[in-house]
């Protein structure tokens, strides 16, 4: 079996995706999950925290990454939420023109599972301010995609997202279920969403795609892997 390597992108102060893409894979014989960091540290609409989200850092850290030979290149970050698609449309385009590499990002996956889903309305758990919030609500209403409901937790230190409890997102996510949504969204790859996400699903009948969980399975298309194959993780694997 060729072995598939993936390549992700990640925000210096994430301490959430590398073990649950770890996790996730464990299973999956032959592919395996690199990592290539630059700095973000805060998320707010501020012009330095904009700034952590410039081409040039995201693209030099694609290089080093390519170096290992990668078979696809994400974007493992949600930032494209609120500062419109075209930001990572624009960034997988600049990656694989620089490295060869196909690239792909979380945001557009999970904009992907929802169009294959249907997904009309969805609920949307985040750690985010409510500027962040509101712009990222605003961006997915503008492409036709409606939130009716969603929770934000306030933070702006991204470290700090990655301490939300799996209990406190399991009940965020249960309380958006209540609310009747095609699909809830927990937008965040700093939070520890993914491993809840099958039970949540089994209790509710309503699809959970959790940030990291999208961002592997574009991934695994993106390098002509099967998402298949990655099992007891919810239902997106299973497109």
């Amino acid at each position: 079996m060729t072995p598939i390597r993936l390549g992700m992108l990640t925000p210096s102060s994430n301490t959430v995706l590398e073990p649950y893409t770890a996790a996730m894979l464990a299973d999956v014989p032959g592919v395996s999950a690199h990592f290539g960091r630059f700095r973000v540290t805060q998320i707010s609409m501020d012009a330095d925290a904009q700034a952590q989200f410039t081409l040039e850092p995201m693209l030099a850290a694609a290089d080093l990454l390519a170096d290992s030979k990668v078979d696809a290149i994400c974007w493992n970050g949600t930032s494209a939420g609120w500062l419109g698609f075209e930001q990572d449309e624009a960034l997988c385009a600049a990656i694989t023109e620089r490295t060869g590499v196909a690239a792909c990002s979380a945001v557009l996956g999970i904009n992907a599972l929802f169009e294959r889903r249907g997904v009309k309305k969805f609920g949307l758990v985040s750690p985010y301010t409510d500027e962040i919030q509101d712009q990222i609500i605003s961006n997915y209403a503008s492409h036709g995609w409606r939130c009716t409901a969603d929770q934000r937790l306030h933070i702006t230190e991204n470290f700090a997202f990655a301490t939300v409890p799996e209990a406190t997102i399991d009940r965020l996510c249960r309380e958006m279920a209540e609310t009747g949504p095609d699909a809830i969204v927990v937008y965040c790859t700093n939070m520890a969403g993914a491993r809840i996400a099958d039970q949540i699903e089994r209790d509710t009948g309503i699809p959970v795609l959790d940030s990291t969980a999208a961002a592997l399975w574009t991934s695994l298309r993106t390098a002509g892997a099967d998402p298949t194959a990655v099992k007891g993780w919810g239902s997106l694997f299973e497109s």
